[in-house]
């Protein structure tokens, strides 16, 4: 059955009292089959706004200024409700919590405006086989004037789960380590992961609490992968608006909150960017990408 048959509209968008409450529910799931099945619903929200407000709050903590336009990232937070909504449901084998983020692939194909108006469709695109566990790609596309303009693919991770289905994880992305020179420190404070909390809609406990980190398994709260991203797109992204642009990232050791982190890339510039974010030392990676923009590949 294909996923348009099951097309499913949200409108409104779930509430973040009913997203944690779905997200302790789906603790309880049982053991899934040896084959998990790949749930089919594709959900969409017929007209998401751009919201001007939404945008300068974003832009402020990522380090993004008013003539940057729309964030490249952004679009991936308007959409975040519809991936916990695909994660908490009955129809996907896992507990939504401790599902890791592993990766990101962002294309946009026109510039975005505030005031514009989206089409957002989510739905579970494949299985991934990982070393570490079953990893699940989830789509994202953005839709204006009837024509595609924006879109994602997010890889998850379920660790421990053993003969995982799907292709084989592929990390495609071997960056020129040894050109790369550190150009920006960023120092984060403890309650990083409340603001972004607030701005994101993400309030997953390894972000916000030192408690909720701890339960499973990190010793402080950690910073939200995504905030990683917009920040090094931040700091390198050319001073306009986007027209196209493609984004390739994966998202390596966690950044423990408070820390100091850097950005590293190749200092030729350009509009073609390989780029690390690394500890303090520069030693260990936390967050390594590719950032093009003029035509996406």
């Amino acid at each position: 059955m294909s996923h348009e048959a099951l097309m499913r509209i949200i409108d409104p968008a779930p509430s973040r009292s009913r997203l944690l409450l779905d997200g302790v529910r789906s603790l309880r799931k049982p053991k899934p089959p040896a084959a998990p099945v790949l749930p089919g619903e594709r959900l969409v929200r017929p007209a998401v706004a751009l919201d001007a407000t939404a945008i300068a709050e974003y832009a402020e903590i990522c380090g993004y200024r008013h003539e940057h336009g729309v964030p490249l990232a952004f679009p991936h937070q308007l959409a975040f409700p519809l991936h916990l909504l695909l994660l908490t449901a009955r129809s996907f084998p896992y507990p939504a919590s401790g599902m890791v983020h592993l990766a990101n692939h962002i294309r946009q194909y026109r510039r975005l405006s505030a005031g514009q108006a989206l089409r957002l469709e989510v739905y579970a695109e494949r299985w991934v086989a990982h070393p570490k566990g079953q990893a699940l790609s989830i789509a994202t596309r953005a839709i204006s004037d009837g024509a595609l303009v924006w879109e994602s693919d997010s890889l998850y991770l379920r660790r421990g789960v053993a003969a995982p289905v799907g292709e084989p994880w592929n990390a495609g992305l071997d960056s020129p380590a040894g050109l790369m020179q550190r150009t920006q420190r960023w120092t984060l404070p403890a309650d990083l992961g409340r603001r972004f909390a607030r701005v994101s809609g993400d309030f997953n406990p390894i972000h916000t609490s030192r408690l909720g980190a701890r339960f499973f398994g990190f010793r402080s709260a950690i910073a939200h992968g995504m905030w990683t991203l917009g920040r090094a797109l931040a700091a390198q992204q050319p001073p306009r608006a986007l027209d196209a642009a493609e984004l390739q990232c994966e998202f390596k050791l966690p950044i423990h909150l408070p820390g100091e982190v850097a950005l590293w890339r190749v200092p030729a510039g350009g509009p073609r960017q390989f780029f690390e974010v690394r500890d303090r030392t520069g030693e260990r990676p936390h967050m390594r990408g590719l950032f093009i923009w003029g035509t996406p590949l």
